[in-house]
């Protein structure tokens, strides 16, 4: 039997040992593992931009895949380590409210409080993370690993605020793309419910936009000639990949020209605004 892919996700960087003490856990453990990660660029203890990766990011592995979230990860009683079977897939993090911005489409199958033993011997998360992953990638069964329980932290904060009138959506930003576009939390199939085909303006600070692309490169008049056009560091408001409201700065490059977080001044968590008329 194939071992199923172990995830990882994490706030840690790349600069210190945590990543590679994680997998040699998990292989001292488990030698057949197949370990994917995902991102270890995560905003440090930010639950919406790890939410937005995650959820995102797991519908593309196989059914059975593991993905281990160590995200605000220190256990203590009020933030205790859980397991969720949820959507054909397993999810191991601690309770810090993530989980309920994941499962907003989905009820979780199961979900299990890790109590495994030598919890002391816990620095952060490493012990009980690995253990259990290791013991369902080995084909444990969940009960086997703790207590089920009913009820987990609740974070309301991922959705945006529709006004009574329903004229009106406000959002905030969730991520920061490597290409420094900026990804709210206004997602297709609510602004299409509540727009109903009217007009609509999107505020993000001082900047004002009044279409929705389908695609980035919308913004090119090919019937130009080639030497005419100056498309470069155009912004622009577009759903992305994965359905969200987005601004962009078109072939933005933050290494140089910059994005739509440097040259617009949009930052994690500030507002954008969508009204109808």
């Amino acid at each position: 039997m194939r071992s199923p892919i172990i995830t990882l996700t994490s706030d840690f960087g790349t600069k210190d040992y945590f990543v590679g003490a994680v997998k040699g856990r998990i292989y001292s453990e488990l030698p057949q593992a197949k370990i994917v990660d995902i991102s270890h660029e995560i905003i440090p203890f930010s639950i919406n931009e790890t939410a937005y990766v995650i959820k995102n990011a797991y519908i593309h592995f196989p059914k059975g895949s593991i993905h281990i979230i160590a995200v605000d990860s220190e256990w203590s009683s009020e933030n205790r380590h859980l397991a969720f079977f949820l959507d054909g897939h397993y999810f191991i993090c601690a309770n810090n409210g993530i989980m309920s911005l994941i499962i907003s489409d989905f009820q979780p199958e199961k979900i299990i409080e890790i109590e495994v033993p030598n919890l002391e011997n816990n620095t952060y998360f490493l012990h009980n993370f690995v253990t259990a992953a290791c013991h369902i990638a080995r084909g444990g069964k969940l009960n086997l690993i703790g207590k089920q329980i009913d009820s987990i932290k609740q974070i309301k904060e991922f959705k945006p605020f529709i006004n009574t009138d329903k004229n009106q959506i406000i959002g905030h930003i969730v991520y920061v793309d490597n290409f420094g576009n900026v990804i709210s939390n206004i997602d297709k199939k609510t602004f299409a419910n509540i727009s109903n085909g009217r007009k609509f303006e999107i505020k993000a600070r001082y900047y004002t936009f009044n279409k929705i692309l389908k695609k980035y490169n919308d913004i090119v008049n090919y019937d130009s000639e080639l030497e005419k056009r100056n498309d470069d560091g155009k912004k622009l408001a577009i759903f992305n990949k994965d359905d969200f409201l987005e601004i962009a700065i078109y072939r933005s490059n933050l290494q140089s020209v910059g994005g739509a977080s440097s040259l617009l001044g949009l930052n994690y968590r500030d507002t954008i605004t969508v009204r109808f008329f």
